[in-house]
């Protein structure tokens, strides 16, 4: 009885949750109400559980259809992915590749793929931008570029693929003679608010109304990392920032870590490769994503 779930009944049960009713879902997916409420009710019937409860104007989740909604996430994300790279590779080699990096990522990683890439695809020109929270996703939703890696904004939009690329430690630091350095302990968020912090600017208005990472009402907001890099060292404020990109500053005390009160370990942020689901990557595309996904040691083609 449950081989013949398929995943079309998985997308409806999914329409109806995301849009809270059945006629809503029927609309999502092109179909009549009946039809919606028709396949629930044959999935239900092969898994032998109720789905939702329909007592009342709108059709409300199950303890058992709660327990169900991730795994049929999972589902749906997993056909994505499995469609997207069909069609990358069905449609043949790109004539150009243009991507967008999130300014988090760490830039050797970068380099050493961007490397093997020009000896891999040398008549497919790589065209790079670097851009830091919403903007990395702007020029996929504006169809400027195929390939995102994303870091610094947390959530993909609807219609959007992510692939999981590696998790990249970042360190709240500031200059030693900053006044947060020479507390030599873990420091509160109320101490942390009187000082000012350097945030990055977004460039896009993806972010608009969110703040992520912010410790102080007492905001500098800069659009380049590296100036942001120095502004810490010129004892401008306290920050976070990529512990790749500043290992060597922390070695040689040009920056110190700040420790917090509040920190259960380590910050690691999840680097991701994003991209549309109806503008899948090509081969080239596909091969950097891949790429990106191994160890920097790993520097041959």
């Amino acid at each position: 009885m449950l081989d013949g779930i398929s995943f079309d009944q998985v997308r409806t049960f999914l329409a109806v949750v995301d849009e809270g009713s059945f006629s809503a879902a029927g609309r999502k997916l092109g179909r009549a109400q009946s039809v919606v409420s028709q396949t629930l009710a044959n999935l239900e019937g092969q898994l032998g559980i109720q789905l939702f409860t329909r007592t009342g104007h709108k059709p409300v989740l199950t303890d058992q259809g709660r327990v169900l909604i991730d795994q049929a996430r999972g589902i749906a994300t997993s056909i994505g992915l499995f469609k997207a790279k069909a069609k990358g590779m069905a449609e043949g080699l790109e004539a150009e590749l243009a991507i967008v990096v999130d300014v988090m990522f760490p830039i050797e990683r970068l380099a050493t793929a961007v490397v093997a890439y020009r000896e891999v695809f040398p008549d497919t020109p790589l065209r790079i931008h670097v851009e830091a929270l919403g903007a990395v996703l702007q020029p996929l939703i504006d169809r400027r570029c195929t390939v995102g890696i994303m870091g610094s904004l947390p959530v993909a939009p609807d219609g959007m693929i992510t692939e999981p690329l590696s998790q990249e430690e970042t360190v709240m630091v500031a200059s030693p003679d900053h006044p947060l350095a020479g507390h030599g302990r873990p420091l509160t968020m109320q101490e942390l608010s009187e000082h000012i912090q350097l945030v990055l600017t977004d460039r896009s208005t993806l972010s608009e109304g969110r703040q992520f990472g912010v410790m102080s009402s007492k905001l500098w907001h800069l659009a380049d990392l590296g100036a942001k890099h120095a502004f810490l060292r010129a004892g401008l404020g306290f920050g976070s920032m990529p512990l790749s990109m500043i290992a060597t500053d922390l070695q040689a005390g040009a920056l110190v870590r700040l420790l917090l009160a509040d920190a259960a370990g380590p910050f690691m942020l999840p680097m991701l490769a994003v991209y549309r689901l109806d503008a899948a990557p090509g081969p080239a595309g596909r091969w950097l994503i891949d790429r990106l996904k191994l160890p920097t040691a790993q520097s041959s083609p």
